[in-house]
């Protein structure tokens, strides 16, 4: 069956991602959105594009992710990620589609010592974590059909993000401090879009669904071993120093222990999940020729 797949931010990085492996699906026809074209806080415009598109799936991409303005950007944050997300999973419902909708560790408070299960309580500590949370529960208690699919520590050749950020300092600097005492998995947002993909391709189309899911790349590590791991292999000879997070303060609260069980998304869709560092090489093998931009 030929499906028709609405996806929303479009312009991120996971939504870019996800622009290019469509070029290579043949089972589904993909129609990609982002502001100013399609705001998923309006039940007006998503209603009106899956009618015209006969949309059967959609992935929501968008969200508001600045962590640190959040804390004072309280309304719009929420508008974003929990009345957004309301509005897409009542459309879904009028639709009988299937939402899939991006949610993140932040969901979590970072006091577990153990990698994070779907089924561990949500206590966020921010306004980012508490609005993502928010959503997710309004898509569980209004969309019939829906996957919440939680990720980590996001980068790609697309937007801004961490890796890019280092690989810019890195240029310019001969030391940079960054935090070792928060602990979780970098996430290739190419590696999450493929396995977007292919849970897409293994759906069954009269089955309803209501199920939440973690991923990010296998492995741990600390923020400092991310960034000495980008200058290694990335080549640069700026040099990483290890500091505490209290040396360098941020508004919002940030997991210090965010990593996530994939054990349920690996089991039950035969997703392969590569090593963070194997994918950090491979994106930075990417994006080697543009790194000076």
């Amino acid at each position: 069956m030929l499906m028709n797949i609405l996806v929303t931010g479009s312009k991120g990085q996971l939504g870019s991602e996800l622009q290019e492996l469509s070029a290579k699906s043949g089972q589904q026809q993909f129609f990609f959105y982002d502001l100013p074209e399609l705001d998923i806080t309006s039940h007006e415009l998503v209603d009106r594009l899956c009618r015209e598109h006969g949309i059967h799936v959609i992935v929501n991409c968008a969200a508001y992710t600045a962590v640190d303005k959040a804390e004072t950007d309280i309304d719009t944050a929420f508008r974003v990620n929990r009345d957004g997300s309301a509005v897409l999973a009542s459309c879904a419902k009028e639709r009988n589609a299937l939402l899939l909708h991006i949610s993140t560790d932040y969901v979590f408070n970072g006091e577990s010592c153990t990698p994070y299960r779907e089924t561990d309580p949500a206590t966020p500590s921010g306004v980012y974590g508490k609005s993502k949370w928010e959503g997710e529960e309004q898509i569980r208690q209004i969309a019939p059909s829906y996957m919440i699919i939680r990720t980590s520590w996001l980068y790609s050749a697309y937007g801004a993000n961490f890796v890019k950020t280092m690989l810019r300092l890195g240029a310019e600097r001969e030391t940079l401090n960054v935090v070792n005492d928060q602990i979780g998995t970098p996430t290739c947002a190419a590696d999450l879009a493929a396995a977007i993909v292919t849970i897409l391709e293994h759906l069954d189309p009269g089955k309803q669904y209501k199920e939440t899911y973690h991923y990010s790349n296998e492995g741990v590590c600390s923020w400092y071993d991310f960034a000495v791991a980008i200058m290694e292999l990335s080549g640069l000879c700026c040099k990483i120093v290890p500091v505490e997070s209290a040396q360098y303060p941020q508004i919002a609260p940030r997991p210090s222990f965010s990593v996530l069980n994939k054990s349920a998304i690996k089991q039950e869709w035969g997703v392969e999940i590569p090593y963070w560092r194997t994918s950090l090489a491979a994106l930075l093998e990417k994006i080697r020729p543009h790194t000076s931009e």
